[in-house]
């Protein structure tokens, strides 16, 4: 069974490069995939984490994003350096609705779903991983991704999108 191991930066990478078949990453750069792959070119393997806050309504879908992902605004590095829960609360408490709307896409729109998965495929990761944020509305959100995201996805990016 192929294990993925999550990294954030050079250290986790050089670390966990002889221990795991392929990369996760939550932010798409570029220079993690290319470590990666040149530290172990039979496992190039690199996937992209993107949350999505999907719903018809953006203000829903936002406050669903900033309910649950708000830790998200201060960066990984914040978030692996945290030893508990008071810890992401102290952390996210003046991270506002809008600031989460800035870095995971929420709402209906496809453009910027489109647009964060290209920032993936432009760094250089093999795949991408949407996730839907919370268990709110999960049948809505793949039906969504059936008719509509996943043709665009593979309109824009091709067939293996």
């Amino acid at each position: 069974m192929p294990i993925a191991q999550a990294v954030s930066g050079p250290q986790s990478v050089d670390r966990f490069t002889p221990l795991a078949d392929a990369l996760v990453a939550l932010e798409p750069y570029a220079d993690l995939v290319q470590r990666w792959a040149k530290a172990n070119p039979a496992a190039p393997r690199s996937i992209g984490q993107l949350p999505i806050s999907g719903h018809r309504d953006t203000a829903v879908a936002t406050e669903r994003a900033h309910a649950q992902f708000r830790s998200f605004g201060g960066g990984w590095k914040v978030n692996a350096e945290l030893p508990e829960t008071a810890g992401f609360t102290g952390a996210s408490q003046f991270v506002r609705p809008e600031d989460v709307a800035a870095s995971i896409p929420c709402g209906p729109e496809v453009e910027p779903i489109l647009d964060a998965v290209g920032g993936f495929i432009e760094a250089g990761f093999t795949d991408v991983a949407l996730v839907q944020v919370g268990d709110e509305g999960q049948q809505e959100f793949l039906d969504f991704s059936e008719s509509t995201l996943l043709p665009a996805l593979r309109e824009r990016h091709g067939r293996s999108a």
